[in-house]
């Protein structure tokens, strides 16, 4: 792609709202545009890192064995009042009618509509297990929509369902998806904790979430130095006003705290920050029971079905980036999740020589399958590119200028900004090294 003829509207204004990076960066790079409160339009950079993200999450659960299906966005409303769950849902869920003045709402989360769906299906224990999932749109109407991505009204979720005939099958899902988790977010280029959870409105026996630990992050987790052990702090403390004070106190404040007790290992337990991206929950038969979702035993009994669900923020994901990746000038994508992995600079345009240098490396570039975009815009400076740059935080830049007659270009690190100079007819070979 060419920067001439991609719509990237880079801006110095700031939202007034904007308090985090990731808020601030993904305006000002163009990735984002505000349509309302809590609302967000994906522009071609954004969507880019969106699909990026939602292809390493289907990829993972694919090859776990899970069944990708698209269910409506919009559900009856009935369904919520069966399970009881109508009520406690509150005003975060939108109910709307239609012409016939039926009742529906938009789907904040989908365990109603999924059992519905399979219970229709699966019919006998020899149907199960199954894992059914979805990467939809999901509505909730917070009451204070903020920090951009991270706390919208309207986003991109990836929300999965498992059956089964027997509780230890459940377990056996659930730590199958567990793992899986670890697969995506680690393929994601981050670095995350799993943690036990209080399983809040969605219910069940047990509940793990996903951390990305950021500085930024609402939640405060409780994590050990010595093994994988971590807990959210609503899980640890009974005061509810106690968790409520140190989840407002910031990532440097939590540290002048000490936590007294010693993890079962012996190490010792410290407070991060992190932002939820993913949470995955043992249901049992809490949907199961009150949506009459049954099967047929091995001795021809019936029997509620067993559950697990599943959940990623996959739009989240995109914010969550880069409040772990991000310095004064802008964003610094994960390799595998940047809109393009090489940026190629051309600083004069103008000049035949230059751009045609930048046309041949972008030529070798797209041939060796690399992503790679060519800044071949005539009427901006050198500057005004490097600026672009450092905002948009592709993993590498490629400057082609006045070192051209001796037959070098300098490639430049976004991660650590370090400049080096190689042979033009080095740069592709040496790129290939670092996609792989």
């Amino acid at each position: 792609m060419r920067f001439s003829r991609l719509l990237i509207p880079t801006t110095k204004e700031i939202p007034s709202d904007a308090t985090l990076p990731s808020h601030q960066y993904l305006v000002k790079g163009g990735f984002i545009v505000q349509e309302g409160a809590g609302l967000y339009n994906y522009l071609p950079l954004g969507k880019m890192v969106l699909d990026n993200i939602r292809s390493i999450v289907k990829q993972e659960l694919d090859k776990a064995g899970c069944n990708e299906v698209q269910l409506s966005f919009v559900t009856p409303l009935g369904l919520w009042e069966k399970s009881g769950r109508s009520e406690d849902m509150g005003k975060e869920m939108l109910r709307i009618q239609d012409r016939h003045q039926n009742s529906f709402v938009l789907s904040p989360t989908n365990e109603e509509a999924m059992v519905t769906l399979a219970k229709n299906r699966a019919k006998s224990y020899r149907d199960l297990p199954i894992n059914l999932y979805q990467i939809n749109t999901k509505f909730r109407d917070e009451a204070r929509p903020r920090f951009g991505l991270l706390r919208g009204r309207e986003f991109l979720m990836k929300d999965g369902y498992s059956f089964h005939s027997s509780h230890e099958d459940m377990v056996r899902e659930f730590e199958l998806m567990e793992q899986t988790y670890k697969n995506i977010f680690t393929k994601l280029g981050l670095d995350f904790r799993v943690v036990e959870a209080d399983s809040g409105a969605i219910g069940g026996s047990g509940s793990k979430e996903f951390h990305v630990l950021a500085n930024s992050g609402e939640d405060t987790i409780l994590v050990c130095q010595d093994c994988d052990y971590g807990a959210n702090i609503e899980t640890i403390f009974d005061n509810e006003a106690e968790v409520d004070a140190l989840n407002a106190l910031s990532y440097e404040e939590l540290q002048t705290k000490q936590v007294q007790q010693k993890c079962s290992c012996g190490g010792k337990l410290y407070f991060k920050k992190g932002i939820e991206v993913g949470h995955i929950f043992q249901l049992g038969d809490k949907y199961s029971k009150p949506l009459e979702a049954h099967f047929l035993d091995e001795n021809g009994k019936t029997q509620p079905f067993i559950m697990a669900t599943f959940g990623i923020g996959v739009s989240r994901l995109i914010a969550a980036v880069i409040e772990q990746n991000h310095d004064q000038k802008g964003c610094i994508w994960t390799k595998s999740t940047t809109p393009y992995f090489v940026d190629i600079i051309v600083s004069n345009a103008k000049k035949d020589e230059e751009l045609q240098a930048g046309e041949k490396i972008y030529q070798e570039l797209q041939s060796a399958g690399i992503s790679v975009i060519i800044d071949d815009r005539k009427k901006e400076r050198f500057g005004f590119k490097m600026g672009d740059f450092e905002l948009l935080g592709f993993p590498y830049a490629i400057v082609i200028g006045k070192k051209l007659q001796d037959g070098l270009v300098e490639l430049v690190d976004r991660k650590t900004l370090e400049k080096s100079e190689y042979n033009i007819e080095d740069i592709t070979k040496i790129l290939q090294e670092k996609f792989c």
